[in-house]
């Protein structure tokens, strides 16, 4: 295990996380076997992201963090890294 990873159980994913400022690129834990939807539609009123980089929409760099939450009414998309192309 690295250093400062969760021990759950649960799959890491990548993922892309757009709001209306920002960009975040991150880790989530999801279930065995759950999908990214019945992540996003839990009872949490946040995302827990792990090794987070958020930055701008035109890529500059806004801050690194090992956690964050980030607020599910404040996100408009997210998307697994391995599904996305980043213009």
């Amino acid at each position: 295990m690295e250093t400062g990873e969760i021990k759950t159980g649960n799959e890491k994913t990548k993922v892309i996380i757009l709001t209306t400022h920002y960009r975040i690129i991150g880790d989530i834990y999801l279930m065995p076997g759950a999908r990214l939807t019945d992540y996003i539609i839990g009872p949490n009123s946040a995302i827990a992201v792990t090794d987070a980089h958020v930055s701008t929409h035109d890529g500059r760099m806004v801050l690194s963090a090992s956690f964050l939450n980030v607020d599910r009414n404040h996100i408009e998309v997210i998307i697994p890294a391995d599904m996305a192309n980043l213009a």
